[in-house]
């Protein structure tokens, strides 16, 4: 699962930052609203956790001018414990959940968990091309007969494959969904990953193949 994290306070950015990532989800910081929006307005996210204070855009005001461009991602708001008001106003513009200052750690991954359930409700948790399946809920690889595990961003990679079947995936659109804009990583690393994909597809006798266009991307196709 993919956060964006929008919090000014770059201690509790970095603190947040570090647990997500020990549970396994990619994310991305921002510091401030107007990053906050134009990040969230990418629809690269399955969560967006937004502080209210923050500078240039207070998350409110990003709150609803995501829902009113139209992104549908679940939105957890962080609020001071006297912003009764500011909860309100927030569920009534389109938040899912809020969570009080200062919470617990485990609070806030369980917030996260039941956000993903929720979403889990209209997409199934079973994805299948050709003869193999995707569980989305323990990353498992199966034939039917065989099965094996993912790493986490092999899963979101074959996952992004897999619910878009014979569509071009550009390596950029790769990089930015499962790395982050901000990504230290060299753009060669998303070869790397499909290298590994597809021994692993070859390994099920897959009838799906990661087809590549040079300088392009990548799709999954049903073989011959």
């Amino acid at each position: 699962m993919r956060i964006l994290l929008a919090e000014d306070e770059k201690e509790m950015s970095n603190a947040l930052v570090a647990i997500l990532k020990h549970n396994n989800y990619s994310v991305d910081a921002v510091y401030d609203g107007a990053d906050a929006l134009d990040y969230g307005l990418s629809e690269n996210y399955d969560v967006i956790i937004l502080d209210i204070m923050m500078p240039k855009m207070n998350g409110l005001e990003v709150l609803e001018k995501l829902r009113v461009k139209g992104i549908h991602t679940s939105i957890l708001m962080l609020t001071a414990k006297a912003e009764i008001e500011d909860r309100i106003h927030g569920l009534d513009k389109g938040a899912d959940d809020y969570l009080s200052k200062p919470f617990a750690m485990g609070e806030l991954l369980a917030r996260v968990r039941a956000m993903g359930r929720r979403k889990s409700e209209f997409t199934p948790n079973l994805i299948e091309v050709g003869n193999i399946k995707l569980n989305k809920e323990n990353y498992e690889l199966s034939n039917g007969i065989a099965s094996l595990r993912l790493a986490n961003k092999e899963f979101q990679m074959l996952e992004m494959l897999m619910t878009n079947p014979k569509r071009l995936i550009s390596t950029e659109q790769f990089m930015e969904r499962i790395w982050g804009y901000d990504s230290e990583a060299e753009i060669n690393v998303v070869w790397v990953y499909i290298s590994y994909l597809r021994k692993k597809l070859a390994s099920l006798e897959a009838n799906v193949k990661i087809k590549a266009v040079r300088g392009v991307g990548y799709s999954l196709e049903e073989g011959e």
